[in-house]
């Protein structure tokens, strides 16, 4: 039979924490003053984390650690002291997105619980088997799975945490570059500034918001996620506030014990236009939504019943109490949990009763005064000699001191108790043979993008197409990389596709996600690193190298500089140029919106910015406004071994026009363009 899925509750506060435990959550996640992908929440700073481990632990519920941002090589003594601090506290388990930061620690605390993060992109079978074999216990799918998806990733034998409620993020997880690009606030560095929740519209609508989805809510699937062997059901909402959390803990509290949750109530605390099950369903229609008047004024009426509910706990745990009242022995009380665990605490002898002597109803009164705390009196013994007499206030010690040591001792075999392994803290240099001058890999979509590269003079070193490009054609090209789709759930369609252009010459991919490189590594393919990877230090660096990947390209969310000090480990290169993908949705906005026959192939956001939009391979690519361009910076460039020029909306002509630009001593710079981040770079997260 199997057990019952873990609540899991977010807390961006101690209150919000307060009120998950309260309410019945099994588990909170939580995010410290740095790394955390909530950076704007209240969050917990070192003293904050010990007072929330006490708090869970000697309640029985296990508390969650998000480091789940991506991390630069500057800001690794800052997270070797968070994980410190996380050991120190007995945390139950770090939720991490970064591929070095999860190699660290495992290192630095090998008995240290991982969660792979849903920011890590795992949609597949081969993203569960790589962070199983990679030290994760538990992987966050990807809130845009299908339940036949996730179920054939519940399949791998690794803990499945699914997001059940809560807010749901237009793109694909983990690859959202638009807060980044447009306003330098990195989702992956946990900083949104929720750009998509702004206007958008295909279809020159002021009002519209065509990227924003209703927030998702499957609680009336409770039962299918039971059956199908989820472990841990989540709920999305760190930036909320506590009576949001202590309406979604219940609701799954009362699922878990077989009652009707008040779904109305759910919905009137904090929706979007009503909620959406259609990712989970597969019937992703009508899900669309934004934030209404009536939305804000129903969650006034539910608000002060919500915050009576948090301040007591729902759920409490019965108590056996046996108590001992004879002359010239010492007053003694025993309180026994249901899992045997047991506390004895006594006082001086009783003396002789003058009046009424002690009996067991006066015990059961004094002793049941729980009040808030986390139990009822279950029964009580009572052995008395019907000649001593106790007072109330004897009792009353007795009773607050044997539940202090019940506390203590929950808490003591609560939390758990890690070795902290000397590893270095910065990996040493490994030199490699880089170029004298960066090497082009140029990136085309389209067979009139392939022929106009084709037709050029340019040094192209390696030649990028997408995969189904290549089906198309009758024979490889030499020093071509294929590109995959970012989300392919059917990862055995992907697999024979692969096979099929591997059997005619094809043999190297550019990997995007971790199922790629899991399917090109069991395929023999010669792989190469993608900006989907999110590499932005080192050790992330280091951990693709030892999966046997050859070179590749780092996170656009670095800075020339930052880049380069990646480069030590393996060849590596940036983003040189091209309309950067911001978004990659399993949902097309302007299908939506206005319909396919209509689609112009375009968004416009509020300040009459238009970012292309295409269609492919079942999900959508939403490019940024202006080309990144760095023709003119060829000097500071020295050190890569690779620069990617990346083509999606250019025409021919245009194309030949930029390879010039890229070859000429003096480019000129065109009518409009970025530079990403590769000079203006992302804030650092240390010290705000």
């Amino acid at each position: 039979m199997r057990q019952s899925p873990e609540i899991l509750a977010p807390a961006g506060s101690m209150e919000a924490l307060t009120a998950a435990v309260h309410c019945g959550a099994d588990a909170v996640y939580i995010g410290a003053t740095l790394f955390s992908a909530r950076q704007n929440a209240h969050n917990f700073d070192a003293a904050a984390l010990r007072e929330a481990a006490d708090f869970c632990h000697t309640n029985g519920v296990k508390l969650y650690l998000t480091v789940n941002t991506l991390v630069f090589d500057t800001e690794w003594t800052a997270l070797d002291e968070l994980l410190q601090t996380a050991a120190a506290v007995g945390m139950d388990a770090c939720i991490v997105q970064d591929l070095g930061v999860a190699d660290y620690i495992h290192q630095r605390i090998p008995e240290m619980p991982l969660h792979a993060s849903t920011q890590m992109t795992i949609c597949s079978p081969s993203g569960a088997i790589w962070a199983k074999e990679h030290g994760f216990s538990r992987v966050v799918v990807a809130r845009e799975m299908t339940r036949s998806e996730i179920q054939a990733v519940c399949a791998i034998g690794l803990e499945v945490e699914q997001f059940v409620h809560g807010a749901l993020c237009m793109c694909i997880s983990g690859q959202c570059y638009l807060s980044a690009l447009i306003g330098a606030r990195s989702a992956n560095r946990g900083c949104c500034a929720q750009a998509c929740r702004l206007p958008f519209t295909a279809a020159k609508n002021p009002q519209a918001a065509a990227l924003s989805l209703k927030d998702l809510c499957l609680l009336p699937h409770y039962q299918q996620l039971c059956a199908d062997g989820i472990a841990s059901l989540k709920i999305e909402g760190r930036m909320k506030r506590p009576e949001y959390v202590a309406a979604a803990v219940t609701a799954l509290r009362q699922l878990k014990e077989g009652k009707q949750p008040d779904l109305q109530m759910l919905r009137a605390v904090f929706s979007r236009s009503g909620f959406t099950d259609g990712y989970y369903t597969g019937q992703r229609k009508q899900m669309f939504g934004v934030r209404q008047k009536e939305d804000v004024t129903a969650a006034n009426a539910v608000l002060p019943k919500l915050a009576e509910l948090a301040k007591k706990p729902a759920v409490r745990l019965p108590l056996t109490m046996a108590a001992t009242v004879i002359l010239e022995q010492p007053i003694s009380l025993t309180a026994t949990l249901p899992d045997g665990t047991s506390v004895t605490v006594q006082d001086a002898p009783p003396e002789l009763a003058k009046n009424k002597p002690c009996d067991a109803a006066f015990l059961e009164r004094q002793l049941g005064k729980l009040g808030n705390t986390a139990y009822q009196l279950d029964s009580l013994t009572a052995t008395c000699d019907g000649k001593a007499t106790v007072s109330a206030a004897t009792l009353n010690a007795l009773r607050r001191t044997a539940i202090e040591q019940l506390q203590a001792t929950r808490k003591a075999a609560n939390t758990p108790q890690y070795t902290l392994a000397e590893v270095p803290l910065h990996l040493p240099k490994q030199p490699h043979s880089a170029p004298k001058k960066p090497n082009y890999w140029v990136q085309v979509q389209t067979i009139e993008q392939l022929q106009a590269v084709q037709n050029s003079d340019f040094p192209t070193d390696k030649l990028l197409l997408p995969l189904h490009l290549a089906e198309q054609l009758s024979q490889p090209i030499p020093n071509a990389i294929l590109t995959l789709p970012t989300f392919a759930p059917d990862e055995t369609t992907l697999r024979k596709r692969l096979q099929a252009c591997q059997a005619i010459g094809w043999n190297a991919i550019l990997c995007d996600t971790i199922t790629h490189l899991v399917l090109g590594k069991q395929l023999g393919l010669e792989l190469h690193g993608g900006t989907g990877l999110n590499l932005t230090n080192r050790h992330s660096v280091n951990v693709i190298q030892q999966y046997g990947v050859s070179d590749t390209l780092l996170s656009v969310e670095l800075t020339i500089r930052q880049a380069l000090s990646c480069c030590n480990r393996l060849p590596a290169g940036i983003f040189a140029y091209g309309h950067l993908p911001v978004m990659k949705t399993r949902l097309c906005p302007i299908r939506e919106e206005v319909g396919c026959r209509s689609c112009k192939h375009q968004l416009k956001d509020r300040t009459n910015r238009t970012f292309p939009v295409f269609c492919t391979e079942g999900y959508t690519v939403i490019y940024n406004a202006v080309p990144v361009w760095v023709a003119d910076r060829f000097q500071q460039l020295q050190g890569f071994s690779t620069l990617l020029l990346s083509f999606s909306i250019e025409s021919p002509k245009q194309i030949q026009a930029i390879l010039a630009d890229y070859q000429a001593p003096c480019a000129s710079a065109p009518a409009a363009y970025t530079r990403g981040l590769l000079l203006r770079g992302l804030p650092s997260v240390i010290g705000k």
